[in-house]
């Protein structure tokens, strides 16, 4: 409880009582009571200062829900202070919660502030770093800041007093109200005060300020005119020099500055002038100066200008480059004469007073001054000798040159390019002795025996000594380096060296397990940048060091197949099958290649030999059939069939040996094989579609029907079986069992888009293509298949002219890379005349998915009706090479019996004359 006190009856009033006041008494105050102010309140150690809320203060419109001061006028004791100590710690606690989130927040909002506008500080940032340069002599010159206000325009009132340039100023014509008063004061002012306004005279104003005349005024802007009049004026003749034919083509190179530029201009003049006159000895401000009256037109003003720069900082390079630059030919020389008497160690300056000299002569005797001076630089030798016409007088200055730079590899290779063999050898050996760690000056040893002929193996055994000297012993160069220094000869034109390279440095800094995946990789890097020789290098050193992987020898054969010859292609085949006989793919390219040469018995030989090492691989039985029947050898094919089917006794054997009998029109023995096949392979589904068309190509339709049937039963998931069956049913006129096959094998075969599209396009038959029906039978496949392109490039076509385009907006969305859904857009653009786009379209169609016939097609057939020869040509030979084996359309014609030995350009025009298009 607090201490109340209760005499204070008798007592006096304490200092600055006012009754009442307490309890929110207010009193009033008459002019009476107005006197002298009270003496201040005592105040000792033990009294507080008074605080908000404390007697004295209003609180009749306080907040009663605001307590803050409530007892501040009560005594303030040590528990009150430990109170406030527990709150103050309690208070900063609760500020180190989130203070990381806090703190990380603020310097997120400042970096955004800041972003958003750049401080004073920072705009100045790269001014303040020219600071670094002055010196404190400079700085201490440097004047005091002053009262700057109206000085521009006071300093140029006073430079024009002076006699300054009276271009740099502005005028001002004298007002009529002036003069008028002049007049009657009975006097003429010749000059006006800047300082006065509209007659009234400041109490800040000079009065030793000059006083600007108006007479020099005038004479100043008719000077100034001369000064334009004499650039369009012969000084000597007096006739003009405007080209009469010339001028409008002078009048397009004039650059029109605005005022916004002009403004710049005048703002960085001054700028620039504070510079050099600040720091005078600063050549960047100099430059920059020159430069900015260059921008201006004003050319001689700016070689005044770099002229005073070049007496004021004479031991800077570049300022006296810059003079060369801005002067004539004929001042340039002498300036650049100057400036070697000041810097005759510059290269730069010695290598622009060469390019000024026009005669070779002069040339030559310029850089020979200079290598007297600066004997050791690379570049001025290099200079010298490539300005020599004579060989044995640039050999004399390389021998000169590697005496006084013998670090330089450069002069050294040059050197010996320029000596015989023998002597080639001898500067070689002094160079490696001089640089011992160039690499350079050994494979130059490597070149330079590669170029002589029978030295092939000192080129392996010098590039085997330098892996071994800069790799194995000193780990200088790694594997990669190496590899870039092969690639490097190879363009060169050293190949030899290149392979030795490899060679030596195939297994460095490889573990055994990583061999195979990095030679893979570095001979596909390789060969995407162009070095055919460094990747076959790398193929033969691979397969070298692992022979038993036929990976390898795949890819080197692949290799060898488009970047290689016939014969080095045949070479590496032969050694494969040495080394990976019952690899069937690596027989089959060895005879496919021999075929397509021409040389049909040594396919057969290789083929045998296959035999032998693969008795009984039914790929090889395929190839040797397949090779008989594409020379007509029809007996050799059917002798051939009869003991694979014994040996080997499989389903394509069976079926080849039924096509066969079907090529040569032999029906009934087909049909007797393919019962014997069904027999022993009722689960393969060629057969039973075989079958099929065999009857229907006799008309019987109830067989074909009966063997489609036995064919989807034994085969339910075989899409081209239902195909056939339903378009069967579609032939004999009856679409209600076809749509019912349909769908029966949608339900076996979910998602299939193959039967989708016989469905659609059987309901177009059957009702048209804008029939409820049909359109159904669309929105359900979409359904079924969204991302069929196959379905969306035949919704497209379904659609009226006007809906197309939007619908193969949606068709992109859901089938962004389908090549169908390209063919489709490209048939739109076709449509609508826009050849180009179509063309376009087409392109990329066939490059997204080269194996489908059906884009060659369509591209095929459109070049022919708006293409010319040559673009007809070009597709014709793309699609050869791509050599397409799908396709809806491409499929029936190519594998037709018929084209069977027809080539793919002779498949490609059929197919493209059997396309209808759409309107």
């Amino acid at each position: 409880m607090f201490p109340v006190t209760k005499d204070f009856l008798g007592k006096p009033a304490p200092p600055n009582y006012v009754a009442g006041l307490g309890r929110g008494a207010t009193g009033f105050t008459t002019r009476s009571d107005i006197g002298p102010a009270r003496e201040a309140a005592p105040q000792g150690p033990g009294s507080r200062p008074p605080e908000s809320g404390e007697a004295g203060q209003d609180t009749s419109h306080q907040d009663p829900d605001n307590e803050t001061g409530l007892f501040s006028s009560l005594p303030y004791e040590q528990d009150d202070e430990e109170a406030d100590r527990i709150y103050a710690e309690v208070d900063a606690r609760m500020e180190e919660r989130r203070k990381r989130r806090r703190e990380a927040q603020e310097d997120v909002e400042l970096e955004r502030s800041r972003s958003q506008k750049s401080r004073i500080r920072d705009q100045f940032s790269d001014l303040k770093l020219g600071l670094s340069t002055v010196t404190e002599e400079e700085w201490a010159n440097l004047p005091e800041a002053g009262n700057l206000v109206g000085k521009p325009r006071k300093g140029r009132l006073r430079d024009l007093a002076s006699g300054g340039d009276p271009s740099q100023m502005r005028y001002s014509p004298v007002p009529d109200t002036a003069l008028l008063r002049n007049q009657q004061l009975g006097t003429m002012a010749a000059s006006i005060d800047p300082y006065a306004d509209n007659g009234a005279t400041s109490t800040l104003t000079d009065t030793n300020s000059q006083r600007m005349d108006l007479v020099e005024l005038g004479q100043a802007r008719k000077q100034m005119l001369g000064v334009h009049l004499d650039k369009f004026s012969d000084a000597a003749s007096g006739s003009s020099t405007v080209d009469p034919r010339g001028y409008l083509t002078d009048l397009n190179s004039l650059v029109i500055q605005s005022d916004a530029e002009i403004a710049d201009i005048k703002r960085a003049r001054t700028l620039l002038q504070a510079v050099t006159t600040t720091n005078p000895k600063h050549a960047p401000g100099w430059i920059a100066a020159a430069r900015l009256e260059e921008v201006a037109g004003k050319l001689r003003r700016a070689r005044v200008l770099i002229a005073k720069g070049c007496e004021e900082c004479p031991t800077n390079e570049d300022i006296w480059l810059e003079a060369a630059r801005l002067n004539p030919d004929s001042e340039a020389k002498a300036l650049l004469s100057r400036a070697v008497r000041h810097l005759p160690q510059s290269i730069k300056i010695w290598q622009q007073a060469m390019r000024l000299e026009s005669e070779p002569k002069m040339k030559r005797r310029v850089i020979r001054k200079a290598l007297e001076m600066v004997p050791e630089s690379v570049k001025l030798w290099k200079l010298a000798v490539s300005l020599e016409e004579n060989p044995s007088n640039a050999r004399i200055l390389l021998s000169r040159a590697v005496e006084l730079v013998p670090l330089s590899v450069e002069l050294w290779l040059a050197l010996a390019r320029l000596e015989s063999y023998d002597n080639a050898r001898k500067v070689l050996n002094r160079a490696r002795k001089s640089v011992p760690t160039s690499h350079e000056v050994w494979l130059a040893g490597a070149k330079l025996e590669e170029q002589q002929p029978g030295h092939e193996d000192m080129v392996t055994t010098v590039v085997e000594r330098a892996v071994n000297y800069f790799s194995i012993k000193n780990s200088i160069l790694g594997r990669e380096d190496w590899l870039k220094e092969a690639e490097r000869c190879e363009q060169d034109g050293f190949p030899k060296v290149c392979c030795s390279i490899v060679g030596a440095t195939l297994t460095l800094d490889l573990d055994p397990e990583d061999r195979e995946t990095a030679w893979t990789d570095d001979a596909e890097q390789a060969t995407q940048r162009g070095a055919i020789e460094t990747a076959r290098a790398i193929y033969t050193g691979a397969v070298q060091c692992l022979p038993d992987h036929h990976d390898l020898w795949l890819q080197a054969a692949y290799f060898e197949k488009q970047h290689g010859t016939r014969e080095s292609l045949d070479s590496l085949l032969q050694r494969a099958v040495k080394y990976c006989p019952q690899e069937e793919i690596l027989w089959l390219m060895g005879a496919k290649e021999q075929w397509l040469a021409g040389n049909v018995d040594a396919a057969r030989d290789i083929l045998g030999l296959a035999f032998d090492a693969n008795p009984n691989s039914e790929q090889i039985w395929l190839a040797a059939i397949k090779l008989e029947m594409e020379n007509e050898l029809y007996d050799n094919a059917r002798l051939l069939l009869s003991k694979a089917r014994v040996q080997a006794n499989t389903a394509k054997i069976w079926m080849k040996s039924v096509q066969l009998e079907r090529l040569t029109n032999h029906p009934d023995e087909a049909l007797t094989l393919l019962s014997k096949a069904l027999a022993l392979f009722p689960k393969f589904a060629k057969l039973w579609m075989i079958q099929g068309q065999l009857y229907e190509e006799r008309r019987d339709l109830p067989a074909a029907r009966q063997s489609y049937r036995q064919g989807t039963t034994h085969c339910p998931g075989s899409v081209p079986l239902w195909l056939l069956a339903a378009r069967l049913e579609t032939t004999a006129n009856i679409p209600v069992r076809a749509r019912a096959l349909l769908e029966r094998g949608r339900l076996l075969n979910p998602q299939s888009e193959l039967l989708w599209l016989e469905s659609i396009r059987l309901e177009v038959q059957q009702s048209g293509p804008t029939s409820p029906a049909t359109k159904l039978a669309v929105s359900k496949a979409l359904q079924d298949c969204p991302t069929s392109g196959l379905l969306w490039a035949e919704a497209i076509f379904l659609e009226p002219r006007a809906q197309r385009k939007a619908r193969s907006v949606d068709a992109m969305k859901k089938c962004p890379e389908d090549s169908m859904v390209f063919v489709a857009i490209a048939r739109l653009f076709w449509n609508e005349g826009k050849f180009d786009k179509a063309r376009v379209w087409f392109d990329r169609a066939s490059k997204l998915d080269p194996d489908l016939g059906d884009t060659w097609a369509w591209w095929y057939r459109f070049e022919c009706q708006h293409g010319t020869a040559a673009q007809q040509e070009h597709v014709l030979q793309a699609c050869v090479r791509a050599d397409p084996h799908h396709g809806e359309r491409w499929q029936p014609i190519a594998k037709d019996l018929k084209m069977v030995r027809k080539p793919i350009g002779d498949k490609l025009k059929l197919v493209a004359e059997s396309l209808d298009t759409v309107t």
